[in-house]
């Protein structure tokens, strides 16, 4: 791909990107390890692929880029495969088309590979992440009739909404998916309870803006580029994007079934490889712009390449009048860090959906995440293409409501919240 030129005037927007770009994404590209993390051997020689042609469905969203990426640049051709990109109408669509074997693996919402396999939200079914492909980068995008009512922040909404009751409705793209536990987490954490103070309802991404164009409902939770999408067309505007809910936060995974692992072990370790050398090329700061033309393509995520770009590149406005260059934008590779299945990433959703009542016990939240998340495939794959992995399989954030998330006691996080499931307020 012909990289874009930028202006050479000292002061344009196109240079105030590049300068931000040089900075944000410098240690994304470094070669240097990250702390904490060591290179990985090989476990044992790894054979050919099983399987050459692998099928990978994605929904046209930003964050699908390194599937396009290694299947356009050739990166999948580096390990003996070729990747087929098939563009898929819903999550809905995705899910069904794994569970019967019309994709090999897929772009996929972390939570729904994890409610496939217990059997919520759909037919139950053993379900494996091989990676996660990005953090950060998804919104939460509230219509221009609330910001005439003056609730432009989380409080402000909260207020509107018990000042001024009626039917409240915001969407989300899958019941157990990312966006949903986005949403629902950042309402709560206002105190407005999801499931009995507002009505929500699933919308796939791309319908997302025409669906708030006629007033079908108040705001939504979706990637990009729906979000930039909205304020461009002058409907909405961002009250919050998802890294400001929990900064690095895990979003979408690379999805299979558990049957197509134990098939084709070669091929999902290629596949991995290939996918991990696209994030590293996308992370790269002389990359993103092209990057984001090519992924602007109406075979792709088909919307135009500012409406990708801007916030691509981290550069941010609200339609409230602010911008801001985001240090948290969204990341594919960030030297590897990115990348890894951490186990409490994926317990993480779990606890969320106890939390909700999509789950009406709580599971063994670590037997289930090790189920599911392929470190060893991963670690293989790392190997390959010589991307450094963390030295634990756990991770510590803390979120918007400054609550710490680490993975040590589940259960007792996921009962922790004082909204939830089940009487709503305790």
């Amino acid at each position: 791909m012909k990289q874009r030129q930028h202006p050479d005037t000292p002061h344009t927007a196109a240079n105030a990107r590049r300068d931000f770009l040089k900075g944000a994404l410098s240690l994304m590209a470094s070669t240097a390890l990250p702390a904490g993390f060591i290179l990985p051997a090989l476990a044992a020689p790894v054979g050919k692929p099983e399987k050459t042609e692998v099928k990978v469905g994605f929904i046209p969203l930003t964050d699908c880029a390194s599937v396009i990426v290694a299947a356009k640049m050739g990166f999948d051709k580096k390990y003996g495969i070729t990747i087929v990109p098939s563009k898929e109408a819903s999550w809905a669509a995705v899910r069904d088309k794994l569970v019967n074997g019309e994709l090999d693996a897929s772009h996929a919402l972390y939570g729904m590979i994890y409610g496939v396999h217990l059997g919520v939200g759909g037919p139950k079914k053993d379900m494996a992440v091989l990676m996660t492909l990005n953090q950060n980068g998804q919104g939460i995008t509230l219509s221009n009739q609330l910001k005439d009512k003056g609730a432009i922040t989380g409080p402000a909404l909260a207020k509107l909404i018990k000042s001024e009751p009626r039917e409240y409705t915001f969407a989300q793209t899958f019941p157990t998916g990312t966006h949903a536990m986005w949403l629902y987490y950042w309402l709560a954490a206002h105190g407005v309870n999801p499931l009995t103070d507002v009505k929500t309802i699933v919308v796939p991404p791309p319908q997302m803006v025409a669906n708030m164009r006629v007033d079908n409902m108040d705001g939504y939770c979706v990637g990009e580029p729906w979000n930039a999408r909205a304020i461009a067309d002058g409907i909405g505007f961002t009250v919050a994007t998802t890294q400001q809910i929990w900064p690095d936060h895990p979003e979408k995974v690379l999805g299979t079934t558990g049957d197509w692992v134990k098939q084709y072990p070669n091929t999902a370790r290629a596949l991995v490889a290939a996918l991990l050398e696209a994030s590293r090329y996308i992370d790269d700061v002389k990359n993103r712009a092209a990057v984001a033309k090519l992924i602007s393509d109406k075979a792709y995520v088909n919307a135009p390449e500012p409406v990708i770009e801007g916030r691509f590149l981290g550069a941010y406005e609200d339609g409230l009048g602010k911008k801001w260059q985001d240090p948290k934008l969204m990341k594919f590779f960030d030297g590897g860090k990115v990348n890894y299945p951490y186990l409490s990433d994926g317990m993480w959703f779990l606890t969320q959906h106890k939390r909700w009542g999509l789950l009406k016990t709580d599971p063994d939240y670590l037997a289930v995440a090790k189920q599911i998340n392929q470190t060893a495939i991963y670690k293989d794959a790392a190997a390959m293409a010589r991307v450094p992995v963390p030295a634990s399989d756990m991770r510590s954030s803390k979120l918007i409501d400054g609550v710490v998330w680490d993975g040590k006691n589940p259960a007792a996080y996921a009962a922790s919240f004082k909204i939830k499931a089940r009487g709503g307020v305790t």
